[in-house]
């Protein structure tokens, strides 16, 4: 504890632990106040978050076929930590997390039902599954990823080849030299602790329902605070422990064994799930993403409803920004010794690629079983369980239901472990002085201190707020993480101009 940064460390923990403390105290008027920070973050700000992850999208592009693609990250002579299949496997694994799990097969069940109504699609047609899955694509491939990209890049520029110290204060190094260290960088590493608490409550909110709507599915176990909080109690204590391993040890077995079991999972329900439609519904949803991707990105012609864009594209481009300042910090310590069109590759691409074949498969398959429902529709099954429910009566409606059940309740319990040992890693190495590629890992009781509060914001939000606590939480992080993935992508545009420096 010696090596704590107080005053990068206290901040925002003082102010996770009063909220947690209100919420308990007074629940009601909480929510309320979390509910009006949350609308006028909405109100004032969403196109902010539509142009500027549109404009990150570019700037990729931009870096890919730029002078800086060709810089290694380390020098010239630095070699690569990990092979080219563990640094994917790392990568997807941490940052997919629970999401895809969660969201893959009941969003598109909403957006089928419910399409905003300014775009004259009646719910439940064809018309409205094609816009269900190419929503998917557009909330889980290319934009997301772009926002992670742009940060882990920074940072590992940064770091490694500019020798500027780990801190989040180091990606804005490249417009503001050595002013974005001290008080303001101490300023910056505070609030992006806070927004990744809070984004990493959401998404174990996510998991939280996620398992214990199997165990309500399995065994009839209801969801009940008091399961939700043993359920929060063990995913905590394992990303706990997996996280005191250190970077390569813990995190590298999980992520090779969460992997195999994403793949395994998505072939075994591409092969005996609807294959025909979800080729059908895949490509004509691909089709109509891409041809509206940058009227939808930047809202310009086709949805103008607020409501609906507020409750789901907005909400999931805070969800990304509020995970990606601390994120950018682990993604960009494993790059060492890749050139940085291969960091687009590994971080962009592949990623992209891998979440719209999941939601092609899954979502495609949601789709068509509530679609051609010869029993009770999906739909009406979310409506009554809940979103936590939806992949488990898909999987019931597949062979060996009962055991592929079983086993993605395991998955959604190791895929959130994965990604939270990653975090939980950057958080703490934030909050601790002394961090350096000769020694990269913080003090065991840092991890163990913000493990716990997330898990306590996390049991608060869901077991309060439901699904809204999830959404609140997620915009909440996100917004100051914004403003500062803002300002690193300047940065980048800069080090484009500028690449020959970090060949030295």
């Amino acid at each position: 504890m010696s090596r704590l940064r107080l005053w990068v460390f206290l901040p925002p923990f003082l102010v996770l632990l009063a909220a947690c403390v209100y919420s308990l105290a007074d629940k009601v008027s909480f929510l309320e106040n979390v509910r009006f920070l949350n609308d006028w973050i909405l109100q004032h700000f969403a196109w902010l978050y539509s142009y500027a992850t549109f404009a990150f999208v570019l700037i990729c592009v931009a870096v890919y076929f730029s002078p800086l693609a060709k810089i290694r990250i380390g020098g010239a002579a630095a070699k690569p930590l990990l092979s080219r299949w563990r640094w994917f496997s790392i990568t997807l694994t941490t940052t997919v997390a629970i999401g895809i799990l969660f969201w893959g097969t009941a969003e598109p069940l909403y957006h089928l039902h419910a399409p905003p109504e300014d775009m004259g699609i009646a719910p439940n047609t064809p018309e409205a599954a094609i816009f269900a899955m190419s929503t998917m694509l557009m909330h889980w491939t290319i934009t997301p990823y772009a926002i992670y990209t742009i940060a882990g890049l920074m940072f590992a520029l940064t770091y490694y080849n500019l020798k500027q110290p780990f801190s989040l204060g180091a990606m804005l190094y490249p417009l503001f030299g050595e002013k974005a260290h001290g008080r303001f960088g101490k300023t910056v590493d505070a609030i992006c602790l806070y927004s990744l608490a809070a984004g990493m409550a959401a998404s174990l909110g996510a998991g939280i329902l996620t398992i214990g709507g199997g165990m309500e599915s399995l065994f009839g176990i209801k969801k009940t605070p008091l399961l939700l909080g043993i359920v929060t109690i063990a995913i905590v204590g394992c990303f706990i422990i997996s996280a005191a391993s250190g970077l390569l040890k813990g995190i590298r077995i999980l992520a090779n064994w969460n992997i195999r079991a994403f793949l395994g999972l998505c072939i075994f329900v591409a092969i005996f799930g609807p294959t025909a439609y979800m080729l059908e519904i895949g490509g004509a949803g691909a089709a109509d993403y891409l041809t509206h991707f940058f009227s939808r990105s930047l809202h310009t012609l086709d949805i103008k409803d607020t409501t609906w864009l507020n409750d789901w594209t907005i909400f999931y481009w805070a969800n990304w920004l509020a995970w990606t300042p601390v994120t950018a910090l682990f993604l960009g310590r494993l790059s060492y010794g890749y050139r940085v069109r291969d960091y687009i590759h590994f971080n962009l691409i592949l990623p992209a690629i891998f979440g719209g074949l999941w939601m092609i498969v899954f979502s495609g398959t949601a789709l068509q079983m509530d679609i051609a429902a010869s029993g009770t529709p999906l739909y009406d099954e979310l409506q009554a369980k809940g979103a936590e429910s939806i992949i488990y009566e898909v999987l019931d409606r597949l062979p060996g239901a009962t055991f592929m059940s079983v086993v993605f309740l395991l998955i959604s319990f190791l895929s959130y472990i994965t990604a939270a040992d990653s975090n939980t890693s950057a958080m703490s190495g934030i909050s601790s002085s002394g961090i350096s590629p000769q020694s990269p890992e913080p003090a065991f009781s840092i991890k163990l201190i913000w493990g716990v509060t997330i898990g306590a914001i996390a049991w608060v939000m869901v077991t309060f707020a439901g699904l809204d606590g999830i959404k609140m939480s997620s915009n909440l992080g996100g917004f100051p993480a914004l403003f500062l993935v803002i300002v690193v992508a300047v940065g980048m545009l800069k080090l484009i101009f500028k690449s020959e420096e970090l060949r030295k």
